[in-house]
């Protein structure tokens, strides 16, 4: 899982690379990032995320119960009550866009509106393929088979890295094209691709909008929530975007680049370890095994702190570093490196926070407790939209946005922590605040060491900008490695994950 999705944000990041090449930070990206309020908005509405975490559960319940006909009987009702839900969705948002666009979009040039529209309408059709994709996905967690489900974000990228390098040169005009990479991407990633594997590890569907079902009730039971609740990690990116045109053009650009960049190190460690763990804490509360549920979660969430403090003090230490080698050339100005390091840097400072969330919340899913965390998330998210319009009102400046947002992640997270620990009779919350103590501890340390490397050595020319890529590729490895030894002479148990990496690896 941890390989599948570090491939997906490696292609993540080639996608945003070759955006800024072939088309740099203007109003016409600006109107691309915004073309996804609108589907994104449909994916928040019907709780896209919540119905596979929903499901999971009580698949896993009834398929690890000796009730497999049950659990695919459910799979089959909500299948097509969703099915038939999402494509009417799509039907009114495709039919009111223009009106959606003036809505999501309103602090932008109106100019826009119409291109926004013509992209968003070119992208709706993908929420199907994500929607009903996810719950095949969710019974093939179920049964621990990852390798597909991970493969879904990688042919998503590609189909919008060939849209935006192929398309506009033969069939449709600049970045429209990333639009139909995306539908297509997607269709195949998330919907073609699962399809196939369940007819290859086994399914049962049929057609059946069975409602009385104890276990298709108990599924959108704990989706409810969700659709009348407001999830901060959801709706995040939707308030940035939004707010973003208080700044002028370019910005929504920016902000989602270095959003990106953020993303990075949630999607390689956290949301992996999340996918990863969620079965398995589902069936340890399936079974009655509440104390490996909680040796697990704990385990999982010092992991994630292990492995994500040091890439936060990296991204926060050289963030000008990191944007120019990934993106400075072709169209993509200096200008833009320092509006988007600066923000990188801001975002950054929420990277732990936001690591955490994601197996927090399969926590909550997994003992069928989707109330208290949708509360929390709706609470934060009113805190942070709230803290966004002053902000903007204020006239301050566009940092203050992504620190705004990182702050709200701690809230978030520090609320969960708390009301998870009462609710599942307790959790080692001083071991977390250890293991997070040393890890940021041994970060500083390199992250003091990095920077001044870079400072020092960073504006030397060896060999113009691959010089400058593989001199921050070294100093990066140097520094990973240092930590490693850091954290070791600390006696952190987390290691144990790095050296049986590093096992695999001399045994390949």
């Amino acid at each position: 899982m941890v390989l599948s999705l570090f491939m997906s944000r490696v292609l993540g990041m080639v996608r945003a690379m070759v955006i800024n090449w072939q088309f740099g930070q203007n109003e016409l990206t600006d109107a691309y990032r915004l073309s996804f309020m609108i589907p994104d908005l449909l994916f928040f509405l019907v709780a896209g995320g919540a119905l596979s975490s929903a499901f999971i559960p009580v698949f896993s319940e009834y398929y690890h119960t000796d009730r497999k006909s049950e659990a695919w009987h459910v799979f089959s009702a909500v299948a097509t009550i969703m099915s038939a839900a999402v494509l009417g969705f799509i039907g009114l948002a495709w039919v009111f866009a223009p009106q959606l666009t003036a809505i999501i979009a309103a602090k932008n040039d109106p100019a826009l509106y119409p291109l926004i529209t013509q992209m968003s309408r070119i992208v709706l059709p993908a929420q199907f393929a994500f929607f009903i994709g996810g719950l095949m996905m969710g019974t093939l967690y179920a049964r621990q088979v990852f390798s597909v489900p991970g493969l879904a974000p990688n042919i998503y990228n590609i189909g919008i890295i060939l849209g935006a390098v192929i398309l506009p040169y033969f069939i449709v005009p600049g970045v429209v094209g990333m639009s139909w990479g995306a539908l297509v991407g997607a269709t195949c990633g998330s919907f073609i691709l699962p399809l196939l594997a369940m007819r290859k590890f086994g399914m049962e569907f049929k057609i059946t909008f069975d409602t009385k079902h104890p276990g298709v009730r108990k599924v959108f039971r704990l989706m409810a929530p969700v659709v009348f609740g407001l999830s901060l990690s959801t709706v995040f990116p939707m308030i940035m975007q939004y707010f973003a045109g208080s700044y002028g053009k370019s910005m929504n650009t920016a902000y989602d680049t270095a959003n990106q960049l953020m993303q990075a190190p949630l999607g390689i460690f956290s949301q992996s370890l999340a996918l990863a763990v969620f079965p398995a804490l589902s069936q340890y509360v399936a079974e009655d095994h509440m104390n490996l549920y909680r040796e697990q979660l704990m385990s999982t969430l010092r992991q994630v702190l292990y492995l994500t403090t040091p890439v936060a003090v990296i991204m926060f230490a050289v963030p000008d570093h990191l944007v120019r080698a990934l993106f400075q050339h072709g169209k993509f100005t200096a200008v833009d490196t320092q509006r988007t390091a600066a923000c990188l840097a801001m975002f950054a400072i929420g990277i732990v926070a936001w690591s955490l969330q994601p197996v927090l919340m399969r926590g909550y899913f997994a003992i069928h407790k989707s109330v208290t965390p949708v509360v929390i998330g709706t609470i934060t998210t009113v805190f942070f939209f709230s803290a966004c319009a002053l902000i903007t009102q204020a006239g301050a400046g566009y940092r203050a946005l992504p620190l705004a947002g990182s702050l709200s992640a701690f809230l978030l997270v520090g609320a969960l922590l708390v009301t998870l620990a009462k609710t599942v009779g307790g959790l080692d919350l001083a071991g977390l605040g250890v293991t997070l103590a040393k890890a940021l501890a041994a970060s500083s340390v390199c992250g003091l060491l990095l920077a001044g490397l870079m400072m020092g050595l960073g504006e030397i020319s060896f060999g113009g900008r691959f010089g400058h890529i593989g001199l921050l590729f070294v100093a990066m490895c140097g520094f990973g490695w240092l930590y490693y030894y850091i954290t070791r002479s600390l006696a952190m148990p987390e290691c144990a994950y790095v050296e049986r990496a590093l096992k695999r690896i001399q045994r390949s």
